[in-house]
């Protein structure tokens, strides 16, 4: 076990009980912020230089698991949260010193925040762009300092100009406003997962960056290890996942435990119901699949840019075909446990109504999204294009 891992366990049972002030307050609660940076998870993937670990993948994603195990929203903002070093370690240097670097606010404790959703609006102007949109779903925001955001150029008349990629933006928390009472949801309520809005606001070149190309400037950047070769669907997609698959294994800890002690209505030990176990039976087994699954295709990828081997599209969407199976098979087997768990399991004061409906508002992030997914794999397979929207 390493370090960050041994941290999470000494925090494990504040986790837990923090997870309800936490849903109700619509973000983490600053204890819990707290906690986590205490623990180290979200700079995991961060560079050395600046504090961080640099840690093997699987490393950071079981860490996210053992988080949100305990507490579905703590959890999810740790994946999200913490994965974006990862890709801010590949931006030029400037930017890296202006986040963690001796003049930052937090140094090397910063918090980065999303969504990557290319909802802004980019227009060229000299040394840079003018930015303004709305996004939805930033996670964390509350407790981060800066924020990359996608965003399309469009040309003088605000015409999208489809000719020219994706673009992540990299702001400051002064260049944009957090809506206030953006997060009213019936999942996931401890996330904060807010609005933000950019109004106008110039963004330098140099803060304006081609995702897909980051890969190409790796070495000269001095960030050519295996760490920040793994491709960018697999590391974001798999923190939805991974978010995912932790909710799962809570639940099913819930389950368990409220089972061992919940007697029926017919006064009989829940625990002996053979219908029951059957139900635990199947979805443990499932859950473990599902988490083995994903673990040994993060490995696996790993491994092949440790060796220095192009990631071919047929193994990224290979994983990305695995990681919404697992999720949507981890699902269904929070599903089946629910239905056998009685109507007490409703009441607001049992831990697992609360991880049934994160494990349910998970499932709307496009990132879990099955069919276009299988598609995708599909349509690879048989020599086909992959339709734009799959991500891989």
């Amino acid at each position: 076990m390493n370090e960050v891992r041994e941290r999470i366990a000494k925090i494990g049972d504040f986790l837990e009980e923090n997870g309800p002030a936490c849903e109700e307050l619509g973000r983490l609660t600053d204890e819990a912020a707290e906690r986590l940076r205490w623990s180290g998870i979200v700079k995991m993937l961060q560079p050395r230089e600046y504090g961080g670990e640099e840690a093997h993948p699987v490393d950071f994603f079981e860490s996210v698991m053992e988080v949100g195990s305990r507490s579905g929203s703590i959890g999810w903002v740790s994946g999200v949260v913490g994965v974006h070093p990862w890709e801010m370690a590949q931006v030029d240097p400037s930017v890296q010193e202006q986040v963690w670097g001796a003049g930052a606010p937090d140094g090397t404790d910063t918090w980065i925040a999303s969504p990557y959703s290319p909802l802004g609006r980019l227009r060229r102007v000299d040394g840079g762009y003018v930015c303004n949109g709305r996004w939805s779903f930033s996670s964390g925001t509350d407790h981060c300092s800066w924020i990359i955001l996608g965003a399309l150029v469009t040309g003088a008349d605000g015409t999208v100009d489809r000719s020219e990629p994706v673009r992540h933006i990299i702001l400051p928390r002064s260049d944009y406003e957090i809506v206030a009472d953006s997060w009213e949801v019936i999942g996931l309520e401890g996330t904060g997962s807010k609005d933000v809005v950019i109004t106008d606001t110039f963004i330098p070149d140099v803060r304006v960056i081609d995702p897909d190309a980051l890969p190409d400037t790796l070495a000269e950047r001095g960030r050519d290890s295996a760490l920040y070769r793994m491709p960018f669907a697999v590391m974001f997609s798999g923190v939805i996942a991974c978010g995912s698959l932790a909710i799962a294994q809570g639940a099913l800890r819930s389950f368990v435990e409220y089972a061992g002690t919940r007697v029926d209505s017919k006064g009989s030990a829940a625990a002996s119901n053979p219908h029951q176990l059957v139900a635990l039976g199947e979805a443990s087994a499932d859950i473990a699949a599902s988490r083995l699954q994903f673990l040994d295709d993060i490995k696996r990828i790993y491994d092949l840019a440790a060796a220095g081997a192009e990631i071919p599209a047929a193994a990224r969407l290979e994983v990305r075909r695995n990681q919404v199976r697992a999720v949507r098979r981890a699902m269904n087997a929070v599903d089946s446990l629910f239905v056998h768990a009685g109507g007490a399991a409703l009441r607001r004061d049992q831990q697992f109504q609360r991880f049934f409906r994160d494990m349910h508002a998970a499932m709307n992030h496009a990132n879990n999204a099955a069919e276009i997914t299988y598609e995708g794999y599909g349509r690879h397979l048989f020599g086909l294009s992959v339709p734009p929207g799959v991500r891989y």
